[in-house]
């Protein structure tokens, strides 16, 4: 396990309580009272810290390494279903975006996502998670493919942005992002968005536009990172805890500007401290957001999305 700067006081007393097993074990003095205050001492410092988490803390978390990544989501929400689909038709397949067909306690969706990778040659192959123009065209033609067939949608979001390289330009990048968030608008089916890791700009609003838009406890959602924003501003990195709180990204803040359905409850320490209980509640989450939808004409479904996204930024004396 890998620990970030603010976790080193939790490293330290596991450290210890590994050493205080150790001793019990080689020399057999009773250590069972000692191993249990450092037990107790553990878990009141793991609340203490986690239960207080900065905006700027919150940000480190959602990049967390061992945080579970869109396919690790999509693996285990389908239990073996998922079918994973292919290319734009156009230009070729992005390994940023994946996306396919699985199915949910018998239930089909079809699944969309950013997916970055859990080392260095994955990171190169899936480009860190930024999608090319290609990667969005593609992630269209899976949502008109479900339109047509009757299939809720599942987006599920976590990228530092849209790759802004100049090829990605040359062909459309912009262009891209925009016709998938006009095209979501009036999608003829369910789509629940959910954000698992980094919701960066445009990037994310590419496949965000959704009836409903989840969001687990440890992540961010904001037009920019905290970096990019310090550094436009102050001309240096030095800023971005400063940043990440004026930005209002995590969240708690999201629901709060009524931006976010529903906050996703992580366990203790972060998504990653518990996969199983991760993958149990946002199945539980999607699920629920599905029953909510399922019933609706879609003539309601699209006027009510439509309604949804008008009032957003709304001015009122």
């Amino acid at each position: 396990m890998e620990y970030l700067d603010f976790e080193l006081p939790i490293k330290e007393l596991i450290d210890q309580l590994d050493k205080c097993q150790i001793i019990g074990q080689e020399s057999n003095v009773d250590v069972t009272t000692t191993c249990k205050q450092i037990e107790k001492k553990l878990e009141e410092t793991k609340r203490k810290i986690y239960k207080n988490l900065t905006a700027w803390q919150r940000v480190q978390l959602s990049r967390h390494p061992n945080r579970p990544y869109t396919l690790e989501h999509i693996t285990n929400l389908t239990k073996g279903t998922f079918l994973e689909l292919f290319g734009d038709r156009n230009f070729k397949d992005d390994k940023a975006m994946i996306g396919g067909l699985g199915k949910i306690q018998g239930q089909s969706f079809m699944f969309i996502g950013q997916q970055k990778g859990i080392n260095t040659k994955m990171r190169q192959l899936r480009n860190f998670g930024m999608a090319n123009p290609e990667g969005y065209r593609k992630a269209l033609r899976l949502m008109k493919m479900a339109e047509k067939f009757g299939i809720p949608v599942v987006t599920l979001i976590d990228t530092p942005g849209a790759y802004p390289g100049l090829e990605a330009e040359e062909r459309g990048q912009g262009e891209a992002i925009a016709r998938n968030i006009f095209e979501m608008c009036r999608l003829k089916t369910p789509i629940i968005s959910v954000i698992v890791g980094e919701g960066a700009s445009g990037g994310a609003l590419g496949i965000g536009v959704g009836d409903r838009v989840l969001m687990m406890e440890n992540t961010w959602y904001s037009v920019i990172s905290p970096e990019s924003c310090s550094s436009i501003l102050w001309k240096s990195w030095e800023y971005k805890e400063q940043a990440a709180e004026a930005l209002k990204l995590t969240s708690a803040d999201m629901k709060k500007q009524k931006l976010v359905d529903d906050i996703i409850p992580e366990p203790l320490g972060g998504a990653h401290y518990d996969k199983e209980t991760t993958f149990k509640t946002v199945e539980q989450y999607i699920l629920k957001a599905f029953d909510e939808l399922k019933d609706l004409s879609t003539e309601e479904l699209v006027a009510q999305r439509m309604d949804k996204y008008s009032k957003m930024g709304e001015f009122k004396e």
